[in-house]
């Protein structure tokens, strides 16, 4: 699309909107917060203390036995790299000073939103760690890890390669009439509390949190297991299922709090999805789970000491480079990023699928 198929000469009709999940801010940087190190490389531990084993019983003046240290996992990966650029031709100057030139109030801030290539790209940016992020927070089929396939290149990461996370922290749900999706026989809170149990027995920790989407909390909601609960609990013979009356009644009987995440991104063919699935449910402790690693990126380390490139760090670890070129003249805006998250506390967390 070409300037003058949106401006006319005198006149410019266009409503720049908000996408409304845009107003939702990203879940995924509370949980792994950000931080910077240089390279590419990423080496992280993976400790879980478990339940206490008991000191074995020892004779006086006898030597100590030695206890193994167990539960440590060594993970060492190269972190990927992303990048793309918007560039401004001759033309589309030329156009610009035109319509700048036109004296109509809506040219500023229509012409500020089409051609913001910085902020385009930042938010495309941002968007690749929150989607790593709740992979890790819905591995679906109990397949812990990332992967982003897209422009000729495949990331995948394992973060489960002995499947012994799958073993203890995963529970389907596959009785057709026990999936959520049987509004009339499922039973979402026994659910709830036979993983919570299940984590508790195999770690010794109890979560407090369920993440899960909009369309999953209804289901929740719409239960009549789930209404029959409530209903017990009031005098009236009627009551009216509000979303803050499920969330109270199963921070009681669970003291589990409910996240609903419903935030949006487009993928690389500019398919919409949701960050988080439907028919998933993360239960998570308290506190961050892990950590958002950003590497150096070329842009950083080599444009930054080239003289006519503009350079930037935003968000921790994305590099923003402006460069101008001769002949042709253009402006070329490049966001690149070197990012993996860590899950130190990947032992804390168990994953349902309930349909």
């Amino acid at each position: 699309m070409k300037i003058t198929d949106i401006f006319n000469s005198k006149a410019i009709a266009l409503n720049y909107t908000e996408v409304a999940s845009n107003a939702i801010p990203y879940l995924g940087s509370g949980f792994f917060p950000a931080n910077k190190k240089a390279g590419l490389d990423l080496r992280w531990l993976k400790g879980h203390k478990g339940l206490p084993v008991s000191l074995k019983p020892s004779a006086f003046d006898g030597k100590s036995t030695f206890r193994d240290r167990v539960g440590i996992e060594d993970f060492e990966t190269e972190m990927p790299f992303f990048r793309e650029s918007m560039l401004i031709k001759e033309k589309d100057e030329q156009e610009i000073m035109r319509i700048q030139d036109s004296g109509d109030p809506y040219a500023a801030q229509v012409l500020e939103n089409i051609f913001n290539d910085s902020r385009t790209l930042i938010d495309g940016a941002n968007v690749v760690p929150e989607r790593m992020i709740m992979q890790l927070l819905s591995p679906i089929g109990g397949n812990m890890g990332i992967s982003i396939a897209a422009n000729g290149m495949d990331y995948t990461y394992n973060y489960d390669p002995s499947g012994g996370w799958k073993a203890n922290h995963y529970l389907k749900i596959e009785t057709a009439a026990d999936k959520w999706t049987a509004t009339e026989t499922c039973d979402p809170i026994d659910d709830l509390e036979e993983a919570l149990d299940r984590q508790e027995e195999v770690s010794g920790t109890r979560p407090t949190i369920a993440l899960m989407s909009a369309a999953t909390f209804k289901l929740l909601r719409k239960s009549e297991k789930m209404r029959s609960g409530i209903l017990a609990q009031v005098a009236t013979a009627t009551v009216n299922m509000t979303s803050s009356r499920v969330r109270d009644f199963i921070k009681e009987e669970l003291n589990l709090d409910i996240i609903v995440y419903s935030k949006k991104y487009k993928n690389e063919l500019g398919v919409e999805k949701n960050f988080y699935p439907d028919n998933a449910v993360m239960l998570l402790p308290s506190g961050a789970l892990g950590t958002t690693w950003y590497g150096t990126t070329p842009e950083e380390r080599t444009l930054s000491t080239k003289p006519g490139a503009d350079v930037s760090i935003v968000n921790t670890g994305v590099a923003v480079a402006v460069t101008i070129t001769d002949d042709p003249v253009n402006t070329k805006t490049t966001v690149s990023e070197i990012v993996l998250p860590s899950f130190e506390r990947i032992d804390d967390c168990y994953f349902l699928e309930v349909a």
